[in-house]
């Protein structure tokens, strides 16, 4: 792997965990579409609906740490495994419910599992490669889940049409093929040489020093602030903005997230070459400047072509902030310590769980503007984190 490295080459580790990044993703897509309108079927309102998916983001939330643990104990691959199989189980399982109490417990199931994936995905990603491939390698990881996000839901769509459970089951069996992948193309015997399954206990950073780490800390608050904004802002309240005073339709909703989604696949591909060669401080200090510049544009907003604008800067400042922030902690701890990555998910998930809600409460008790304001000033502070932070790629590594 180190002949690779020097090379810039990828190692093959990268490319089956992008593959399997895509399977979960084109699944996760068809069934987005499907859950609003499968739950309704049950007669329940929307606060209920909403329940559902909050209880998947809440059962990833809670059970990240232990998730961590369970990498330390068994190792990346049979901890990832299991956890694709888990919520392929739970997708059948919710195809299959009766009841809306059913399908709330099945998809929080789902949760437990996704967990499981990602922090084993991000922890194997990091330790695979090192700091003069990383971004490239993280870029190439998060490329997966985009083309699988960007072609799921319109399957999904189709599926629909058949009925509202088929994309569940579907989804069911691209997680089986994930976990497939992961077991066959993963396993050690298969790739001749390989990292080692499990950590070397002496090796694992534990969670108590890598608080005490400044640029940790810091890729965790700004982990937490980029998805506020991609979450809360952009996926939350924008839609409805710019349908309600943008005098934006239906279809140019559509069309601004398929651009952001298309642009930001564009710019992962130099995203990850400009984190290895200028470094991740320069990649969080311009996906940070991108990302606010988005904000500024909707706060001065007053025709469609705006949203369409502040879409384009959401793509390539979430490129850039994803990348670069998942970078610096691999550079600071390679993966050692499941714990340790798991918290910084944790950071990102707890944004998506809070900010749609304060966001929301913010335009219910003032207007959108104030609430777009309201962003723009806590989501500055990733300027002044990204600033301070020290340089954590190694000269040395390129």
């Amino acid at each position: 792997m180190l002949n690779k490295n020097i090379k810039g080459l990828l190692p093959r580790e990268v490319y089956v965990l992008a593959v399997v990044a895509f399977f979960v993703a084109l699944g996760y897509g068809m069934i987005i579409p499907a859950i609003p309108l499968f739950a309704k079927t049950f007669h329940v309102n929307n606060a209920q609906i909403g329940a559902i998916i909050s209880a998947f983001a809440l059962a990833r939330f809670a059970m990240g740490l232990p998730a961590g643990k369970l990498i330390d104990i068994f190792g990346e691959r049979r901890v990832q495994t299991t956890g694709l199989i888990l919520v392929a189980a739970s997708s059948a399982a919710a195809g299959m419910a009766q009841s809306y109490w059913q399908l709330l417990v099945f998809r929080a199931l789902g949760g437990i599992g996704s967990v499981m994936f990602s922090v084993s995905a991000s922890s194997l990603l990091m330790r695979s490669v090192d700091d003069s491939i990383r971004g490239r390698a993280q870029s190439t990881f998060n490329g997966g889940f985009l083309i699988g996000g960007i072609a799921g839901p319109a399957i999904g769509g189709i599926l629909s049409i058949i009925s509202l459970r088929v994309p569940f089951f579907v989804y069911a069996f691209t997680l089986v093929c994930a976990a497939f992948v992961t077991s066959f193309f993963l396993s050690a015997k298969r790739l001749g040489r390989s990292i080692k399954n499990k950590q070397d206990p002496s090796d694992r950073i534990l969670l108590k020093d890598a608080l005490k780490s400044y640029p940790y800390v810091a890729a965790m608050a700004i982990s937490f602030l980029a998805n506020w904004v991609l979450f809360g802002l952009r996926n939350s309240i924008l839609p409805l903005f710019a349908k309600e005073h943008l005098g934006a339709s239906n279809s140019t909703l559509g069309l601004g997230f398929t651009i952001a989604a298309v642009v930001q696949g564009i710019a992962l591909v130099y995203v990850g070459k400009i984190s290895d060669f200028r470094g991740r401080k320069f990649a969080l200090m311009i996906g940070s400047f991108t990302l606010l510049s988005g904000v500024a544009t909707i706060i001065i907003s007053s025709h469609w072509w705006y949203y369409f604008l502040a879409m384009v800067f959401f793509g390539v400042g979430g490129a850039f902030e994803g990348t670069a922030a998942s970078s610096v902690v691999g550079d600071l701890f390679g993966g050692k310590g499941g714990r340790v990555i798991a918290l910084f998910q944790m950071a990102g998930d707890f944004g998506n769980i809070i900010s749609p809600v304060l966001l929301g409460w913010l335009v219910d008790a003032h207007s959108y503007r104030p609430a777009f304001i309201a962003t723009a000033a806590v989501f500055s502070l990733t300027l002044l984190l990204s600033a301070k932070m020290p340089e954590t790629r190694k000269l040395n590594s390129n």
